[in-house]
């Protein structure tokens, strides 16, 4: 049995999975903020894996604070971003630099949809929108700020627009503040994936994080919503290790 930890900058997203288990299929898994980080312990331990892969951009406090709540004896690697892994090659100028985040992502919409010209958009506190070729090329990708962070600096920053949340999609041109706010917010998301999708001239496009659900109803291009994109690299990840060690 494996442990995957996908440690983002809001949520800390796990699951359980062992050989039996098909892409994105878990024994068990869950998400909890960082502040409720402990109480996964009990959880992780009953879970009886033997070994951990850690995806974690949040940095080293959140790593230090990781690695007290895993089991005790578990054999752990914390998942960084290398030129080439799981048959996935790294085109970023320096590979090292790319968020291990990103590359899981990457290696998991790859695993969902080989041998195509793909575009994966990560939809969390930032949203990414990466590149991959059918060749199994990383090629790169953007970063803007995640749908709560554009709601929260409109508010911040203007005298008179509120701080709104989002809720059902609204018509392309609101007639009310709001709904003109959540328009603007929606399709300039929206807007940043279908350009990549167009420029890339991309097959298959996967939208994943927890901001997808509201993003993807404003999307006017074939796409698939993937719960948990990063655990399905990472378990792509350890399904290649363990084909190429035998263990």
């Amino acid at each position: 049995m494996m442990l995957l930890v996908d440690a983002g900058n809001t949520r800390v997203k796990w699951a359980l999975v062992d050989a039996n288990c098909g892409p994105g299929a878990w024994r068990a898994h869950g998400a909890v903020p960082h502040a409720q980080l402990d109480t996964l312990a009990a959880a992780w331990t009953a879970g009886g894996a033997t070994r951990a892969l850690v995806s974690n951009v949040a940095g080293p406090q959140l790593a230090e604070r990781i690695a007290a709540v895993l089991p005790a004896g578990i054999a752990v690697e914390w998942f960084a971003s290398t030129s080439v892994r799981a048959g996935l090659r790294n085109g970023y100028r320096e590979p090292g630099r790319l968020g291990c985040d990103r590359f899981a992502a990457a290696i998991g919409a790859r695993a969902l949809a080989p041998g195509q010209d793909l575009v994966v958009a990560t939809c969390g506190t930032a949203t990414t929108v990466d590149a991959v070729s059918a060749e199994g090329v990383f090629i790169g990708g953007m970063i803007l700020p995640g749908l709560a962070l554009m709601a929260s600096s409109l508010a911040r920053n203007t005298a008179q627009l509120p701080q709104v949340a989002p809720g059902v999609l609204p018509a392309l041109f609101g007639d009310n503040t709001i709904d003109a706010i959540l328009s603007g917010l929606l399709s300039a998301q929206a807007g940043a994936i279908e350009r990549a999708v167009a420029g890339h001239r991309a097959t298959a496009c996967i939208v994943s994080g927890g901001a997808a659900p509201h993003i993807a109803p404003a999307l006017t291009i074939a796409h698939t919503v993937v719960d948990d994109i990063v655990l399905v690299g990472l378990q792509a990840v350890a399904a290649w290790t363990e084909e190429e060690t035998g263990c």
